[in-house]
């Protein structure tokens, strides 16, 4: 586990190089960390605490806005302090962290979005066994196996990770600490780190996307070919384009990030890349959830009248 290194310091290098944008920058990430821990928050209050949302489909939106709230966390902070800072140090054991967090969150994420489709599927395909399919049991034990399952992914990164020798520059192109960017700075043997990276990491995120849009095609079907009520229709729809939107505006920087050869990648574009899926989607998340649903929007509405 221990690692045979000689560097005890890594060196981020940040969002930019020009240093007059820091302050700005620093605005801008600090509105928009505030606005993701905020805005989960309250639909992660109102879930809880609004009996009328007491069900699968906002259970795990619960999960969600929790996992958002903590993904922001784990980077966030470290940049905003990178942005007032001359010395952008962070030690192997916080890189290491970090790492294991940021994957640990993500991969639950990827995951915990395909089984929010199937649960979609299950409620407008099969809605007179809806309750009994999604049934408070089967909703908990498929929360705890996607963290579980994200956990031990991280956890497989992160003791390959710590092993590797590094032996050179310390500078990691990048605003927090990532395994592509740490591979390349590695002066040993990365073969198996790479096969983690490119087998395993890629199989959560592919399997989950395929599931994801399998639960969208039944739906779909289902909905065009033996719905023939508009406002169901009109309904189901609004509630799958929420889900929709937020699948595409994960999946596809990760898929960006992780699924090209590390020779095809620029670390300025993965800097770019990076910033919309583990900066930006976890604010516009409770954004398009609270924007676009009528139940949520009214849970707020109720909270807000009963604090006042």
């Amino acid at each position: 586990m221990l690692n045979q290194t000689s560097v005890t310091e890594f060196l981020l290098l940040g969002v930019t190089d020009i240093q007059a944008l820091q302050p700005l920058l620093f605005v801008v990430f600090l509105a928009m960390y505030f606005v993701s821990v905020a805005g989960n928050g309250a639909i992660l209050m109102v879930v809880i605490s609004d009996p009328r949302l007491h069900s699968p489909m906002y259970f795990f939106l619960g999960n969600l806005s929790c996992l958002d709230i903590c993904y922001s966390t784990v980077t966030l902070p470290k940049i905003l302090e990178n942005f007032l800072s001359t010395h952008k140090g962070i030690s192997f054991l916080g890189c290491i962290s970090q790492l294991h967090f940021f994957h640990f969150l993500g991969s639950t994420e990827v995951m915990l979005l395909a089984v929010m489709a199937f649960d979609r599927f299950v409620a407008i395909c099969k809605p007179l066994r809806y309750t009994l399919i999604m049934n408070p049991q089967v909703c908990t034990q498929m929360a705890i196996t996607t963290w579980t399952i994200g956990f031990l992914h991280a956890l497989l990164h992160s003791v390959m990770n710590s092993r590797l020798n590094f032996c050179g520059s310390n500078h990691i192109h990048h605003f927090f600490c990532d395994v592509k960017p740490l591979l390349k700075l590695a002066c040993g043997n990365t073969e198996l780190n790479q096969w983690l990276l490119h087998t395993v990491t890629e199989t959560i995120a592919m399997g989950s996307f395929f599931l994801t849009l399998l639960s969208y095609f039944y739906i779909i079907i289902y909905l065009f070919f033996k719905t023939h009520s508009c406002s169901r229709l009109q309904k189901a729809l609004s509630t799958c384009a929420s889900h929709f939107m937020v699948v595409v505006l994960l999946f596809a920087p990760v898929f960006f990030i992780y699924l090209r050869p590390a020779s095809g990648s620029s670390a300025d574009q993965d800097r770019s890349v990076a910033i919309m899926y583990s900066v930006v989607t976890p604010v516009l998340n409770p954004l398009i959830y609270t924007l676009r649903n009528k139940e949520v929007k009214g849970a707020l509405r109720r909270l807000i009248t009963r604090r006042l």
